[in-house]
């Protein structure tokens, strides 16, 4: 039996994360705006012992043409945080987590939404730190364009640091404590006690050099897209070799990359529900989805069966621009191929296979050094998480690589993080 146990996160996202999940028969249309929908599935993590929830969210209509994105239901839904504080109260063990941007919020009002979850929550709550990378949201905040790269990650660290001060006490302007920084300026301390698990956990998913820096020195929990064990050891080897230089030790992260998985009986049943789901992307969905990702708009332009063409630097998602452009140099794919191979996962790991042969590779990267748990992402819901959580869960606890009950009450607990001093 291992010692060391797997993380599970249970990754929210309306119909599904596959792009023409809304379109399968047994996948629920209108899930983003059904509360009881999301209770479904907040129970069904909880009674499989995952270590918590986690909702993405994106301040402006994802895709830039109205049509396409009206076709997907991606668009349609709850914000997050409101709805982990409904779940929040239907749940008693599983975490948390929410996505919140940097870019678009100011510190002292994040840092009080997410200790108010917390303590609602007695200690469950966890925020996602993005810098947000769409022109799409920008344009809803009054930007005259989306900010350079590296101007959002100087903003992200000061950013995170006002609101861990905040969290840990250490402001108070009164007491000539305050904090007057480049972009900043905060005062007032908190007006709530301090968080049952001392903070609320800390989740970074920024995979570019910067991203990597920021997570060294702020993040309890990285969520990554790796394609092979190559790229998933690679990153996982970097980030924790960054930690030292921060006084940190390697444990003090929980690197969680994202997977896909579509799981049946037979090997032969699952691949053919995956094609079943492939079949359903229309062609102009897949790839508005994949120039959302390249920060391209105009790649209709290029033959759809031809090769990506060489693209321009961005300002955009760099870690994973260069994340499908290796993918469709690596395997030569078409615009079509790479767009409807990307609408399936979003650039993550997808599995196809039998519960033991996705416990099999689960295990594998877990024990090969190349994540310690996994953010699982089903391809439609209700659907595939109660089949994950009822025939792979199960496998991977027969082999001791996942708890079969909480040992605690809060998300650090269950992380088996340390409580922040």
């Amino acid at each position: 039996m291992s010692a060391r146990q797997m993380k599970l996160g249970a990754f929210l996202w309306a119909t599904g994360h596959h792009i023409a999940a809304w379109r399968h028969p047994q996948a629920h249309v209108t899930a983003g705006v059904d509360i009881d929908h999301y209770v479904h599935l907040a129970r069904t993590a909880e009674a499989a012992k995952f270590d918590m929830l986690f909702c993405e969210d994106a301040a402006g209509v994802r895709e830039a043409n109205a049509n396409i994105a009206s076709q997907t239901s991606r668009s349609i839904g709850f914000e997050p945080i409101s709805l982990l504080a409904a779940l929040a109260v239907q749940t008693s063990h599983i975490g948390l987590v929410s996505t919140a941007s940097t870019s678009y919020n100011e510190p002292y009002g994040l840092a009080r939404t997410f200790l108010s979850l917390d303590h609602l929550s007695n200690g469950r709550a966890g925020w996602n730190l993005v810098t947000s990378a769409s022109p799409i949201e920008a344009a809803n905040f009054g930007s005259t364009g989306l900010r350079p790269h590296a101007d959002r990650y100087e903003r992200a660290r000061e950013f995170a640091a006002v609101v861990t001060a905040l969290w840990h006490g250490k402001l108070d302007g009164a007491s000539g404590l305050g904090h007057d920084g480049q972009n900043f300026s905060v005062r007032d301390p908190l007006d709530l006690p301090c968080s049952p698990q001392g903070a609320p956990v800390m989740v970074q998913a920024g995979a570019s050099d910067a991203g990597r820096d920021l997570a060294a020195r702020t993040a309890d929990v990285v969520f990554t897209a790796a394609q092979t064990l190559e790229e998933a050891k690679a990153f996982y080897d970097d980030l924790k070799g960054r930690l030292a230089a921060y006084g940190r030790e390697p444990d003090d992260i929980k690197i969680m990359p994202g997977i896909a998985p579509i799981v049946a009986a037979t090997e032969a049943e699952a691949r053919a529900k995956h094609e079943e789901l492939q079949e359903l992307i229309p062609d102009d969905v897949g790839v508005a989805l994949l120039s959302s990702y390249l920060s391209i708009s105009d790649l209709w332009r290029y033959p759809i069966d031809g090769p990506l063409p060489e693209l321009p630097a961005s300002e955009g998602m760099q870690s994973r621009q260069a994340l499908v452009i290796e993918q469709s140099r690596r395997d030569n794919l078409s615009i079509r191929e790479l767009a409807r191979h990307f609408a399936g996962a979003r650039g993550h790991w997808r599995i196809v296979g039998t519960p033991a042969q996705i416990a099999d590779e689960l295990q594998a990267r877990f024990e090969g050094g190349a994540a310690d748990g996994f953010n699982v992402m089903p391809s439609y819901f209700p659907g595939e998480l109660d089949t994950f959580a009822a025939l792979v869960v199960p496998d991977l606890q027969r082999r001791g690589l996942f708890r079969t009950d909480y040992q605690g009450s809060t998300l650090r607990e269950h992380l088996g993080l340390k409580r922040p001093m």
